[in-house]
């Protein structure tokens, strides 16, 4: 899943290429990601791109008072093209969701791979009309996300998982699996421990860890291709997605905690002093 890292490499790639330029025509081949229909998709035909803002995990792109606003969800992703088919594109079963081709006939294709069919599309005349960015909670780039306000954050969450704690996207915006398990790793805290049993030694890490691994991930996909991004935030991530493999920190094996739809990985010598997780939903640490 595109977590801030890659939306936000994706939203400067959009800005160098699109900004200025007008939409030509927009092509809905799979009608479910479209999810408002008070304005219609052909409102933005004729209309100059003159910005592209991020949202969490979402891309805004903004022409005359009108957003184009999508959330690529687990399997999506963007497409970028210098040159997009004459042809229209027709609504099928393949991975093609949305074609927006510009004025110079290059665009962008927005896609979604096996049968979930999560990505999102909405237009709209203020963002506040998704639902989901409406709900959205801090930034932890911004520069008023200060270390009071995270303090302040924990100890609202109480006794929730940190895990969990990052994830969602009504308490901190933006952080997904991969990067939870990265910022996570590099505080040297289990994933399972509640939100307010840190000292303020270990708040302050795991505030330093959050900001420094994702401006980290930005900053390493800075000038790449929409197409590359997805190989260099798998290559840049340390734990997640490396069962099995050596820690780079310790030299341990990672371990995985599995649930119904998804994983997590750790390091047991750098994060839960040597004791493995249960491998269950709701898992507490081994005694």
């Amino acid at each position: 899943m595109p977590e801030m890292p890659e939306v936000e490499s994706l939203r400067r790639f959009l800005i160098e290429r699109c900004v200025g330029r007008v939409y030509a025509r927009l092509e809905l081949t799979a009608f479910s990601a479209l999810k408002t229909f008070q304005t219609p998709l052909t409102a933005l035909a004729g209309l100059e791109i003159d910005d592209v803002v991020r949202r969490g995990k979402f891309l805004a792109v903004s022409s005359d008072g009108l957003w184009l606003a999508f959330h690529l969800a687990r399997a999506g992703w963007l497409r970028w093209k210098d040159a997009m088919p004459d042809k229209p594109a027709r609504p099928g079963r393949g991975p093609l969701a949305l074609r927006v081709v510009l004025d110079d006939g290059s665009g962008f294709e927005l896609t979604e791979a096996g049968t979930q069919r999560k990505l999102q599309i909405h237009v709209v005349s203020d963002l506040s009309e998704v639902p989901q960015i409406a709900t959205l909670g801090p930034d932890p780039l911004a520069d008023d996300f200060t270390a009071e306000v995270f303090d302040e954050i924990l100890t609202k969450a109480g006794r929730a998982q940190l895990k969990g704690v990052l994830k969602d996207q009504r308490i901190i915006a933006g952080v997904g699996n991969a990067y939870s398990d990265e910022i996570l790793h590099a505080a040297k805290l289990s994933p399972f421990k509640p939100a307010n049993g840190l000292d303020d030694e270990q708040r302050a890490l795991l505030f330093e860890a959050l900001r420094t691994e994702l401006t980290e991930a930005i900053e390493r996909s800075a000038g790449l291709a929409a197409k590359d991004l997805k190989g260099e935030k798998k290559s840049g991530l340390r734990v997640h997605g490396r069962t099995g493999e050596a820690c780079a920190v310790c030299g341990d094996t990672i371990a995985q905690v599995s649930f119904a739809d998804s994983s997590l990985q750790y390091c047991p010598t750098c994060q839960t002093g040597g004791k493995p997780l249960a491998d269950r939903r709701l898992s507490k640490l081994l005694k």
